[in-house]
């Protein structure tokens, strides 16, 4: 009996060493800090629906627009780096590789959407983000117009000519530039950057040495050009004046057939003007070969996880959750309204993310080449720009100023 016993104590002790750990397991604090408020009810009910998978798991979540990148950097340099910290994709996945968790090979890189990945990539396939969004980047335009001027939507700059005279004829404004705001050029010139080029990184990098120029490369020099000549001739009576909210009004009011600089973003916007609006969604003619007029997709904000975050299991666990799980997924869709930044998820019901799903599944998709560069010199490259339009520069003076930026702004940290 006492061989029994001494045997039943044992077994004991040995449940009670196998069970206690995980019964007295440490609560775990995530500290997550990112851009873009605009999305922060949504991202407060995705970390309400961890709680329930993990409820030892507590996330902090902080956020805010304002001087963000600053913010950021005064934590990272006082030693204070957040779990997950948001940078924009592209150039600044390089800048801020020595703070970043590499998490190539994980369920939640898995997932994602190639054209988002690599966006997010660093040196030899190394992944250092993720993305709250995917986007795309293309002409929207009024499908009633087209049919009723009896045309297809134009993929090569001729047929963009010919489309403009035809709409013109007919009534109405063919084009509405938004050409008052500097960020509207940087979404156009992507195209012809990519268009210019089989590798439009390395296009850009040969910019911001001092090493490429426009008249090298005539999808730019002449091309461009072109483009936003015909949008000035065919466009708003004061391009330099018309701003978002004039192309939102221009184009849900039926009075402009094509918009220039937009994405998904606004759809919700012009069809609260008309929700019988029939929007349709292309790339932009950029050559005189229809196969290079593509949609750009891909995300130009990443999310980063701290490598030396004292939580990493924890941090990884909560975004593989947030990328494989039926919940995250479809929190993408359901919850925030945006484009998923993975693969195979459910696509909201919004018609330019619908035909940009399509459209990229047909006919592939360009680079997010605006993040090859920083938004200090997109700025740059915008004014001139107005500057051109404006006749205070000529096409040559304005590629001159151009490329300056891009070396003076950029070419120190390229």
């Amino acid at each position: 009996m006492k061989k029994l016993l001494s045997m039943l104590l044992a077994v004991a002790v040995v449940l009670t060493l196998c069970v206690v750990p995980a019964m007295a397991e440490e609560p775990v604090e995530i500290n997550m800090f990112i851009p873009s408020p605009e999305y922060a009810d949504a991202v407060n009910e995705l970390i309400a629906a961890y709680k329930e998978v993990a409820p030892n798991v507590t996330i902090n979540y902080e956020t805010t627009q304002n001087d963000y990148p600053t913010l950021l950097k005064t934590r990272i340099n006082a030693g204070m780096t957040p779990d997950i910290f948001g940078t924009t994709s592209g150039k600044e996945i390089a800048d801020y590789a020595e703070y970043s968790y590499n998490f190539a090979g994980t369920p939640a890189a898995e997932a994602m959407d190639p054209a988002v990945s690599a966006m997010m990539t660093y040196g030899d396939g190394e992944i250092h983000g993720f993305a709250l969004k995917g986007n795309y980047f293309g002409m929207l335009y009024n499908k009633a117009i087209f049919d009723e001027v009896g045309i297809e939507f134009p993929k090569t700059l001729d047929e963009f000519e010919a489309a403009c005279e035809k709409i013109s004829a007919a009534g109405y404004q063919p084009v509405t530039t938004g050409f008052a705001e500097w960020w509207v050029y940087k979404h156009v010139m992507q195209h012809f950057l990519d268009a210019a080029t089989d590798d439009p990184a390395a296009l850009v990098a040969a910019f911001q040495a001092g090493e490429a120029h426009f008249k090298d490369y005539p999808v730019l020099y002449d091309n461009f050009f072109r483009f936003i000549d015909l949008c000035v001739k065919y466009g708003d009576n004061k391009p330099l004046e018309t701003d978002l909210a004039g192309e939102v009004s221009a184009f849900g009011t039926g009075k402009a057939a094509m918009v220039t600089g937009q994405g998904p973003w606004v759809e919700a916007d012009v069809t609260s003007i008309d929700d019988a609006l029939q929007i349709g969604f292309a790339g932009y003619p950029v050559t005189d070969d229809p196969a290079q007029s593509q949609i750009i997709a891909g995300s130009d904000q990443a999310l980063r996880i701290n490598k030396d975050s004292a939580n990493l299991d924890a941090v990884l666990d909560f975004v593989n959750w947030w990328y494989t799980s039926e919940y995250g997924q479809n929190w993408f869709c359901d919850v925030a309204g945006v484009i998923p930044p993975i693969s195979g998820a459910k696509v909201a019901d919004m018609q330019i993310i619908k035909q940009g799903a399509e459209l990229a599944a047909a006919d592939g998709a360009g680079a997010l080449s605006i993040c090859y560069s920083s938004d200090s010199f997109n700025q740059a490259m915008g004014e001139a720009i107005q500057a051109y339009i404006g006749g205070s520069i000529d096409k040559d003076e304005c590629c001159a100023q151009i490329e300056a930026k891009w070396v003076e702004l950029d070419g120190a940290k390229g």
